[in-house]
Parts: C-alpha cells; structure tokens; sequence
C-alpha cells in the first residue's frame, strides 16, 4: 500500500511536471460570505481613521510581512499625501510600548492584535492592521480577518489587510510579498482565500502575474548551477551548498550551463529543458528527503511586473527572501526602503542576502543534527547555535527530513539572553486541531510572552524558565489531542 501510494504521487508529478510543468491552482470559493463583508467593513472603518491622521508612525515587525506592511502602508501614505515616520521592533510588549508613549498616531501592521490590551492603555491615535490571532477590544479600531473567520495563518497576510485597508490595486504586488514571505502559499495550490482577491486585482491592474513554475530563489538572475545549490527551501541534500554538485546534475541532464560564454539562468532554458530540469530534482528531492520536500519544489509562482525587471523584486518570493534578510540581519529600514524603491537600497539588500543564506545552510546543518522527540513534539535547542532572527525559519525547513506527525518547538537567545522560542506545525496538524498560538499563550504564562497563528507561533521567557515551559507545552499540546480525538 505504501509503494503504491509513493509512487502513484511522483508519479502525478512527474505528469504535472512535463505536460504544464506543475499543479493547477483552482478557484477558490468563499466560504464566509457574511465574514467576509464584515471583514471588508473593519478595513473601510480603519482607513477612515488614517485619513483623519497627520502624520502617523507605522509600527510593524521585523520580518518579511512585517516589512511588507509597512511598506503597502507607507507607499499609500505617499499616495493620500501624507508624511509618516516607522519604527520596526522583533516583538510588541511592555518595553516597545513603552517607547511608543509620547506618539501621537500610530498604525500598527503585523501587531498589536496579541498585544490589544497593551496597546488600549496607549494615549495615541491608534489603528491596528493584523492578522495575527488576539483577544477583542473596543476602544481599539482592528482590522484583522481572524476576528471575521478567516485563517489569518493561511487565508491573507498583513501586508494583504493592509492592502484591503487602503484600496489601491496597484500595491498587490507588495501584498503578495507578504503572504509569500509569511509561507501562506499551499505546495500545491499556491495562495488561497483572501489572497485570490489579491492576485486577481493585481493582475488587473498589471501589476501581478501568477503562472506555474519552480519555487527556487533566482529564477530571474541566477545561473543554473548557484540557483539549485542555493536552495533551502526546500534543502536538497548532495545538492544545497555545493556549486559543483549542482554543476554535474545539470550536466547529467545533457542541459549547458553556458551559452555564447553567458551563464544560463532558469528563464534562459528552453520549455523542454525546464521540465526535464523540474522532472529531474523532483525524483531527486522525492527519493532523498521525501514528499514534503519535493511538493516544495514546485507550485505557483509571482511575478510582480511594475519591479525593476531581472532584478529579484520581479518575484514575490525572491522579494520577500530580500525582506527577510534585511529583517533577520538587525537592518530592517533597508528592507522597507526596498519596499518604497529608494535608490541603492536593492543593491545593499543583494549584500546581506548573500550572509543570510549562508547562515541558513549552516543552521540546518546543525538542526538536522541535534533535533530531538519529545514525544509530543520535536526539540531543537539551538540556544548557542543559531540566531533568534532565523530561528523560526530554520524550525519551518526541519520538516524536510523529521516526521512530519507533531510540531517543531525551538529555542535560541535573544540579544537579552531570555530564550526566544519559535514554534511551527503542519497544515494536516492545524486542520486536526493544533493551534500553537494558543498554546504559548497558555504555556507561557507567568514566565513570558507568547501567541502567534495556529501553525506558527513565537514566544520569549525568561532564561531560567527553560524546563518549566518545555513541560508546560507537551501539557497543552496533550491536552489539544484529547480534543482532537473527542
């Protein structure tokens, strides 16, 4: 039964990859109808707000969406003639808003939802833009699709309400950077939900074009050989971070790496050459880290057409790897001026990328190593090992060679040296009932923070409170399978 079923799958992909190269994405039908006008509702009613601001500060995380947020926002700020400042922090609690208390606007994007409370006792003119799942507050304006009955994890992104909340098509190429960068695109189906909308009206106003094609990084720019090895999402092993591998895959498939002395890259390929390359590293994907890792490979891919063209800002994706390694590097204010097209902001972007990468390599290499069972989830103690920025990320990329059965929970220090702890899960997980937002909330209580999405969620305790927290989740999580299974 299992041959049968493993090789019935590669066998679809081998299909999808040489007769259109890769899965259809199908319409997607709201399912909450009512939600969704309420939803579209909460965003009119934030917008509103704005336009009564001055000159507000924009308030918004650290990562790729985060980024991206901020980024939809400011550009329509420009566009509705109004100045603003940003402020990008790596997390929202009592200290962050205490440097928020002399403010007099604030638009807050992808936060406040899980720190509404908090943000209540701010005497500023406030607006929050989220997506993250959080408590109700009425003396908080919210715009926030959880609130409305839509995945937050899943459905839309906050650079995506942000793009709800001030209605200009032509930003939808920043908003699906955002629900890219914040992993919402299904292997399978690429984005859903919500994020249907925003492609279609991107697409209508050209900003947007969704095709089918291979997820790597550098498909517009990369030669072939550096575009495979680069890969970390998925990692393909005897493949990542080696050059010459690479070289000897690509030349064992009878495809030259050069033509007229030009590197090729991935556009440079003829139609058959890129289906016997797609062909060639799903077999190899499938056959050495498994079925997650060779759905990875391919799937729906974004072209954002008003970007620089052969540049990484023309792909969703590579745009928001772009963020992330601005973010993850402690220099979030060049990801947003990638975002507002600043002159040289991209090429200093391109430099850090290069240092992000590598530190995501060698962190896999280390989580792969050292990832232990906890029995009700995987452990990986990274405290001394990998940096908090890219932790999360690295916990995400586990999943292409552990079972895939129970969530990942991950530790590294902060720049406090409190332990940050990141969190991640699969969708069947999140579709049996897991919600790891909730769980940290619960589990962090009296010894930090913590909340987040169903399927990824973040926290930060106090060092000494390691053990205490690590037996408070595997309670929680037991506790969320006995309601599964009732």
């Amino acid at each position: 039964m299992f041959f049968f079923h493993s090789a019935f799958f590669l066998f679809c992909l081998l299909e999808d990859a040489c007769v259109s190269l890769f899965f259809c994405v199908l319409p997607i039908k709201t399912v909450f109808v009512l939600s969704e006008e309420s939803f579209f509702n909460a965003c009119t009613g934030v917008r509103s707000e704005i336009e009564r601001m001055r000159e507000p500060v924009i308030v918004s995380h650290y990562d790729a969406d985060g980024l991206a947020s901020a980024g939809v926002s400011a550009r329509a700020l420009r566009k509705m003639g109004k100045k603003f400042r940003s402020i990008v922090f790596r997390k929202l609690g009592e200290q962050e808003l205490a440097c928020l208390k002399g403010e007099r606007e604030i638009i807050f994007t992808d936060f406040g939802a899980g720190s509404i409370d908090l943000v209540a006792e701010l005497k500023a003119h406030k607006v929050v833009i989220d997506h993250h799942q959080g408590a109700e507050n009425n003396s908080v304006l919210q715009a926030n699709p959880c609130a409305h009955g839509f995945d937050g994890g899943r459905e839309v992104s906050a650079a995506g309400v942000a793009f709800f909340v001030f209605g200009f098509p032509e930003l939808a190429d920043l908003a699906l950077v955002g629900a890219v960068g914040d992993m919402q695109a299904h292997s399978q189906f690429g984005l859903t939900g919500l994020n249907r909308k925003i492609i279609k009206a991107g697409e209508e106003c050209g900003a947007v074009k969704a095709s089918k094609g291979l997820k790597l990084f550098g498909r517009n720019f990369r030669p072939l050989a550096p575009f495979i090895s680069y890969s970390t999402e998925p990692f393909l092993p005897f493949l990542t971070g080696s050059d010459d591998a690479c070289k000897r895959f690509v030349e064992s498939l009878g495809i030259s790496l050069q033509e007229n002395e030009k590197w090729r890259n991935y556009l440079d390929l003829s139609e058959s050459e890129k289906k016997q390359l797609a062909t060639a590293l799903i077999v190899h994907a499938y056959s050495l880290a498994g079925e997650f890792s060779a759905r990875e490979l391919v799937g729906e891919v974004y072209s954002l057409t008003n970007q620089p063209e052969g540049t990484e800002l023309c792909d969703a994706q590579e745009f928001s790897t772009l963020l992330n390694a601005c973010g993850r590097n402690d220099k979030p204010e060049l990801g947003l001026n990638v975002c507002l097209g600043e002159p040289n902001a991209l090429h200093e972007a391109k430099q850090l990328l290069q240092t992000h990468r590598n530190n995501l390599r060698e962190g896999v290499k280390f989580a792969q190593a050292h990832v232990e069972d906890f029995h009700h989830y995987h452990f990986l103690d990274a405290r001394e090992a990998i940096a908090d920025g890219i932790i999360g990320v690295i916990a995400g990329m586990l999943y292409s060679t552990i079972d895939r059965s129970k969530p990942v929970v991950a530790f590294s220090l902060d720049s406090e040296k409190s332990i940050k702890i990141s969190t991640r899960a699969t969708t069947r997980l999140v579709k049996n009932g897991l919600n790891l937002g909730a769980m940290l909330r619960t589990a962090c209580a009296g010894l930090g923070w913590g909340g987040g999405h169903n399927i990824a969620a973040g926290a930060t305790i106090n060092a000494s409170s390691s053990n205490e927290f690590l037996l408070a989740a595997a309670r929680e999580l037991k506790k969320q399978k006995t309601i599964q299974a009732s």
